[in-house]
């Protein structure tokens, strides 16, 4: 899937070898799926274990680019923070890797009760398919929201401070941006004025914390905006908000049809913007257990035809744990009218 081809292995290991450490790969994905079917949490994973998930996580990232030249189909999800059961949801809906391929947009952590279940799970299915199984950096992936957001205390509640510094080595490496088959744009936050063409992002160094401003906070938090044309300073306090004409100039210059992000809660899980030029992507339902929305995963298929598959808010019950959860999705089908669920991009 990936144009790029890249490997995890550095050819030196034998083939045994690689076998193996696939099999292991197996293993943990398994662990992490029971836990989730028994009530059971990550703390059956060792710290060693999940210490060796990111370290490897993060040395696959710095081996692919910062901007991800990816091919159709693929399957594009939105934030999650920390909702275990609701991914694992979005697997069951969607189908479970290698049989569909996944670029998710970031916010992996923070709020949620599970984000250690959550990014442990997605970056061991990307150690697992690493060329058709795609994570972007959210702006939550960074150690400043965690300390105030909820993964730093889940860490060291569960495990250590050591275990939750190795998350964030892990993610001050991925990449921030996707183009998916040469026409659609990816990305979690937005656009930024200081992004001039697309090898700006290209040259992004990394390893890298999130600044607070500039190119790679703007691909993190900016958002769109209805009131504004061009550029506007944003509510949150960080970063901008832009306006139709700058997606339109964007997609003009680059070529392309369609820009993917997430970073917002939007009702229905999807919503779109710019004459449908943009789509927001949330695929976190009931998120926090304090809204009633819906959760979203974006379906590009080989042709580029888009569609959405909704993820239905569950009946609001406080967490004590896991269970299986089965039934509860639905097409987009069951949602809005067909033209606003699916457009041809050429």
């Amino acid at each position: 899937m990936s144009r790029r081809s890249t490997v995890l292995s550095t050819g030196k290991e034998s083939s045994k070898e690689e076998k193996n450490r696939m099999s292991q790969l197996d293993v943990i994905i398994g662990q992490l799926k029971t836990m989730a079917v028994g009530n059971r949490r990550a703390g059956n994973l060792s710290e060693a274990t999940i210490t060796y998930i990111c370290q490897a996580s993060r040395e696959l990232f710095l081996s692919q680019p910062m901007l991800l030249e990816l091919s159709a189909p693929v399957k594009i999800c939105g934030d999650l923070h920390g909702q275990f059961k609701d991914l694992l949801r979005i697997f069951q809906q969607c189908g479970v890797p290698p049989l569909s391929n996944y670029l998710f947009l970031g916010d992996y952590v923070d709020r949620g009760h599970c984000s250690i279940e959550t990014l442990s799970l997605l970056l061991t299915y990307k150690l697992r398919y690493p060329e058709t199984f795609f994570l972007l950096r959210g702006n939550h992936e960074s150690a400043d929201l965690n300390r105030v957001y909820g993964f730093f205390d889940e860490c060291k509640r569960r495990y250590s401070i050591k275990l939750w510094r190795s998350f964030v080595d892990c993610y001050d490496c991925m990449p921030v941006a996707a183009i998916i088959a040469d026409r659609i744009f990816c990305v979690h936050g937005g656009l930024s004025p200081d992004l001039n063409n697309l090898d700006d992002i290209r040259r992004l160094n990394r390893p890298t914390d999130v600044p607070s401003d500039g190119l790679l906070c703007d691909l993190l938090w900016s958002d769109p905006d209805e009131t504004t044309g061009t550029w506007a300073s944003n509510d949150r306090g960080v970063s901008f908000t832009f306006g139709a004409n700058i997606v339109e100039g964007f997609l003009m210059q680059h070529k392309f049809n369609l820009i993917v992000r997430a970073h917002q809660v939007v009702e229905d899980g999807y919503e779109f913007f710019a004459d449908r030029q943009l789509v927001t992507i949330f695929s976190a339902p009931n998120y926090c257990d304090i809204f009633d929305n819906c959760g979203a995963v974006l379906v590009v298929d080989a042709k580029l035809v888009c569609h959405f598959v909704i993820i239905r808010p569950r009946p609001f019950s406080r967490p004590t744990g896991f269970e299986s959860d089965s039934g509860s999705t639905a097409t987009a089908t069951n949602g809005p009218p067909p033209s606003m669920r699916e457009k041809r991009l050429y």
